[in-house]
């Protein structure tokens, strides 16, 4: 089994990614093989609706240039996904919303990829805002009729500087529960 986590945060490996790799620590200690896939450093464009997606049924998006494609990949060949990002004006990054827009349509077109995978949002933030930015990725989930794990309180950390977030010791065990939920989902599940 494996989990991919894609990290929409514009800073590589910020508390974005240490929420994550909280996660990853315990589906890896179940045996759970586990890749991050940061979104930092590229330029990804939106949904063009064009629908070539619904023509071509080819399991990718129309649009080539940018790492979305690669994405997708990842998470058709994975039995989880991660979707994490910051909180940005009280939602997720530009560029997850780009993912979210294009994996959920190349799903959709290519009769619902994502359907039964399990799913989990992990957010960072630095005060508020949060509950939308674990909505707005809980909802893609959702429409992608995948599987969604819970933890004690939702999946959010707060922090401002790279590391802060491991100081919020409920967001960490928050997300060691999170991640053994997930763990014992997808074992159930297989």
């Amino acid at each position: 089994m494996k989990v991919v986590a894609i990290n929409g945060s514009a800073r590589k490996d910020g508390n974005t990614a240490h929420l994550v790799r909280s996660v990853f620590s315990e589906l890896e200690k179940e045996g759970i093989e586990t890749e991050l896939y940061q979104l930092a450093g590229n330029r990804i464009r939106g949904c063009m609706a064009c629908y070539k997606c619904w023509e071509n049924r080819d399991l990718r998006c129309a649009v080539k240039d940018d790492v979305i494609n690669e994405c997708i990949e990842r998470m058709i060949a994975a039995d989880g996904i991660i979707l994490a990002s910051p909180t940005y004006f009280a939602n997720v990054t530009a560029e997850m919303k780009a993912l979210i827009d294009r994996a959920g349509m190349v799903g959709r077109a290519n009769n619902d990829l994502f359907r039964r995978k399990v799913g989990a949002a992990v957010v960072a933030k630095r005060r508020g805002g949060a509950i939308h930015v674990f909505n707005s990725i809980n909802h893609f989930f959702f429409i992608t009729q995948m599987i969604v794990p819970g933890s004690r309180y939702w999946n959010m950390g707060i922090g401002l500087k790279p590391g802060e977030v491991e100081e919020d010791s409920e967001a960490m065990e928050t997300m060691q529960i999170l991640g053994q939920n997930m763990a014992w989902l997808m074992k159930k599940l297989a």
